[in-house]
């Protein structure tokens, strides 16, 4: 197989642990020349968001084992976008985009609000086999099985799929050899308690986002969410296209505007 050009952006910014551990096992592992384009600090929940009334500053960094590095000011799309257009002016080919290791799972509508699958999809977008990697927690220390998976996907693929899909990689944070197995998934529901706080002093109310996942109990493992519930790595594939091609005939009975 030939060496490899893969770019890798994320959502949690140029210093997070898992980019790190992700370019690491690109490079050294999979054999890949890597190009990093992230953001200068945390960026995530952007989803697909793109940078379109101010200029987006670009810097090279230092980043022991990428061919080149570079930090931005805009979103992770921004970093994918601008990173492919910078490599063809230098005159380097992208095989293949990554986005993570993402410090948290992107699973169920998660995945739309999503900045590291929001840099995945502009990757296909712009027409290149992608990725997403994801760790389930927000303080993400067990990257092994993801990067197993990344560099597995590299291996025996090569970069070559349809770019239209783009493959979504969630691993729950444990140890290699406590994860289950892998599941080949869907996309389920990720619903929250007290998903929005409220906090009033005065005249000004202030809205917070955060609590906590609802667990399910199930043993549905085709659905992302619960299979990462339940011990398993969860490995999908995902479209740019949103139509809901089913709903063309409600649409038809509807006969709006005639």
């Amino acid at each position: 197989m030939k060496k490899l050009n893969i770019l890798v952006a994320n959502d949690d910014g140029i210093e997070a642990r898992g980019l790190r551990a992700l370019v690491d096992a690109l490079t050294q592992r999979a054999g890949a020349e890597v190009y990093v384009f992230a953001p200068d600090g945390q960026r995530s929940a952007a989803s697909h968001a793109i940078t379109l009334h101010a200029p987006i500053s670009v810097w090279p960094v230092e980043y022991d084992g990428a061919a080149m590095a570079f930090a931005l000011d805009g979103t992770p799309s921004d970093c994918v976008a601008v990173g492919l257009k910078m490599l063809r002016l230098k005159g380097v080919e992208v095989d293949m985009v990554f986005a993570g290791i993402n410090h948290g799972a992107n699973v169920g509508t998660d995945i739309v609000y999503s900045g590291t699958v929001g840099a995945a999809l502009e990757g296909s977008i712009q027409g290149y086999p992608s990725a997403a990697v994801s760790v389930d927690s927000h303080s993400a220390t067990y990257f092994d099985y993801a990067c197993d998976l990344a560099v597995d996907l590299v291996r025996k693929t090569g970069g070559e799929w349809d770019s239209d899909i783009m493959i979504n990689i969630n691993t729950p944070n444990l140890p290699a050899e406590e994860i289950k197995g892998i599941s080949n998934t869907i996309m389920g529901r990720r619903e929250y308690i007290n998903d929005v706080q409220v906090e009033t002093e005065g005249e000004v109310t202030t809205f917070v986002y955060g609590g906590d996942p609802v667990l399910y109990e199930s043993d549905e493992n085709q659905f992302d969410v619960v299979a990462l519930e339940n011990g398993y790595a969860s490995i999908s594939a995902l479209h740019k296209d949103m139509t809901a091609y089913e709903a063309g005939r409600m649409l038809a009975d509807w006969r709006i505007g005639k």
